[in-house]
């Protein structure tokens, strides 16, 4: 691609972790975290698991001020944490078997403050999709429409399966986007 994007898997990943949540960290938790210094550590923990998922694809892009963003990804299963709360969230059966049965979950994917608007983005989503094998990707969102990520996953031609909702423990809305691939 164009704008250099790499694409790993697990030790890309495991690698780049301290930069990966180093840009989490400024481009969400700072922004939408009461607590960024806790969330970090709790992300951190996330992350090291995630490092092991099945089918693992990480995709970055550096800039002249170094990793500007990033998108990861992995095959969904049933006893994933997100998988299965999305699962009960559209309420089980021939639904979920149909987004959530063979899908390409992206975990996260974020662009440093100072880098967004370039299209690093779309870049990085792409990337991270290219060559999946899974019949569906799908992900989570803040509940807001008006937000630059909402427009990319609808360019991008994610539709909506669930809005307003809520994961355990947490008072945040937000929106579970899916398409097919």
């Amino acid at each position: 691609m164009g704008m250099g994007v790499v694409v790993g898997g697990a030790a890309e990943f495991r690698t780049r972790t301290p930069e990966l949540l180093a840009v989490y960290r400024s481009a969400f938790l700072e922004v939408h975290e009461a607590d960024p210094d806790r969330a970090t550590v709790e992300r951190l923990a996330i992350m090291h698991r995630h490092a092991d998922a099945q089918r693992l694809v990480v995709a970055s892009i550096d800039d002249e001020d170094g990793l500007a963003g990033f998108c990861y990804g992995f095959r969904g299963e049933s006893g994933q944490w997100w998988h299965d709360c999305v699962c009960r969230g559209v309420g089980g059966g021939e639904r979920a078997r149909e987004w959530l049965g063979d899908c390409r979950e992206i975990a996260e994917l974020h662009v440093r403050p100072d880098a967004q608007g370039r299209g690093y983005g779309r870049a990085l989503l792409r990337a991270a999709l290219d060559g999946a094998v899974e019949r569906t990707t799908a992900l989570s969102v803040l509940d807001a429409e008006d937000s630059p990520a909402a427009h990319l996953y609808a360019a991008e031609g994610f539709t909506p399966l669930l809005t307003g909702f809520r994961f355990p423990g947490n008072r945040t809305s937000y929106a579970v986007l899916a398409k097919a691939l």
